[in-house]
């Protein structure tokens, strides 16, 4: 049976024989399906194409989404065929035991053309009750985390949102948000317009970040006399180093640690676009489908790692990126310098080209989003240093806490303390 606006289909697996014998318990419903490749990247779906499965206790799980996987399981409550945005799901009103579950990857190479991308299978024994049949109920639809969840199945633990804090902020946040601007916007508009959301949320952690920046640059000359007069003498330099960051009451970390709780946002959101179904076959400016690539030109050959086509959008994020860095590299290769880090340079010069290349083959809805990100950010970052923080009286601040040091605590104060010592264990080895 079939029910109106509903995706479920119920039915009874019902034997005639009324005489049971023992050959039932050999029987089993098998359970098969060869994916059909739907979008422009092979390689692209196949992330997304995978055999789940889940239990009473809401937990899921998923086999490897590369080669070939079996696996045995038991007490199963639901076994999905899923492809990018459709999905079969096979629910066991009855919690089923050694079911034998297998996927096997037929299209691993980009550069052939596969009709099929996954092969999916599933042995189900079949433990029938006194009237000789089963119940099952199959789910032919949308995988659309939100039209999963009304179903109240958990059938939406399909969808792979991330787990953790990423799954959190994907499920109570950004699901939500999107399905709520979409109701009133264009889908292009509707990611603007939520990167913009996420963008005056965080914009306190902007402004400490690059507050730590404007007081590394004004103790820059300083730090060149330590690293001139202790060049040859690490340790003492690190020594010296640590007390000008406590005199002045500045702390070359503080600028990292917003970057580091932004990281949450950045996953959640990586995760949240190959997955989101509305944006499927829905175009913005020049992107046909923002769940796809966004081409604007094929090149007729195959490029490792890029592709075969050149999308629009990951170049413009990639321009955005690169300008982010040069407005913010002079601070981050001082603190590196002086903390003994590797070139950051180049690491950070490192990060247009890697979104260039990984990015051309995702979703350019997720690629419109760090664009219009990294703009906003620039644009944020210049409002801050032009209108907001003042270079001469961050200076002055840093001389008043010069001449009314705080005394450093935590970690830093133990780091001192052991720079100290280990100052003290040198000169007394050199005695």
């Amino acid at each position: 049976s079939l029910e109106e606006n509903s995706s479920i289909l119920d039915f009874d697996l019902r034997l005639n024989d009324s005489d049971r014998n023992s050959s039932y318990d050999q029987l089993e419903l098998v359970w098969g399906k060869d994916s059909f490749r739907n979008s422009k990247s092979i390689d692209y779906e196949n992330r997304y194409t995978a055999l789940s499965y889940g239990f009473e206790d809401e937990k899921d799980s998923y086999l490897s989404v590369a080669g070939t996987t079996n696996k045995n399981i038991n007490n199963v409550n639901w076994i999905s065929f899923r492809e990018h945005f459709f999905s079969s799901i096979l629910i066991l009103n009855n919690q089923s035991n050694d079911v034998q579950i297998s996927s096997e990857d037929l299209a691993s190479n980009e550069t052939l053309d596969k009709k099929f991308t996954k092969r999916f299978s599933a042995n189900i024994p079949l433990e029938l009750d006194s009237t000789n049949s089963l119940s099952y109920s199959m789910y032919y639809g949308p995988t659309d985390y939100e039209s999963l969840k009304d179903y109240n199945l958990n059938l939406e633990n399909s969808v792979p949102i991330g787990w953790g804090i990423f799954g959190w902020l994907n499920r109570f946040v950004f699901f939500p948000l999107f399905s709520l601007l979409t109701n009133y916007f264009s889908y292009g508009i509707a990611i603007i317009i939520m990167t913009i959301i996420v963008k005056v949320a965080i914009s306190p952690l902007t402004y400490k970040s690059y507050l730590s920046q404007i007081k590394m640059k004004v103790l820059k000359p300083e730090l060149e006399i330590i690293n001139e007069k202790f060049k040859d003498d690490p340790m003492k330099k690190q020594q010296e180093t640590m007390s000008l960051y406590t005199k002045s009451g500045a702390n070359p970390m503080s600028g990292c640690l917003p970057a580091f709780l932004q990281m949450p946002l950045f996953f959640a959101l990586f995760t949240f676009f190959p997955v989101a179904f509305s944006l499927r076959q829905k175009s913005f400016l020049w992107a046909d489908d923002l769940s796809s690539y966004d081409s604007i030109l094929e090149l007729g050959f195959y490029i490792p790692l890029y592709g075969d086509h050149v999308s629009l959008f990951p170049i413009l994020a990639s321009i955005a990126i690169f300008f982010y860095t040069k407005m913010t590299s002079g601070q981050q290769m001082m603190s590196a310098s002086q903390t003994g880090g590797v070139n950051m340079k180049l690491i950070m010069y490192m990060m247009p080209l890697m979104m260039l290349f990984f990015f051309n083959n995702y979703a350019s809805g997720l690629s419109l989003y760090y664009f219009i990100s990294n703009v906003l950010t620039i644009i944020l970052m210049l409002i801050i240093k032009n209108f907001i923080i003042d270079d001469n009286k961050i200076l002055t601040e840093i001389e008043e806490n010069k001449k009314n040091p705080v005394k450093a605590g935590g970690f830093r104060a133990r780091l001192q303390k052991a720079l100290e010592e280990a100052e003290k264990q040198k000169k007394s080895r050199g005695k």
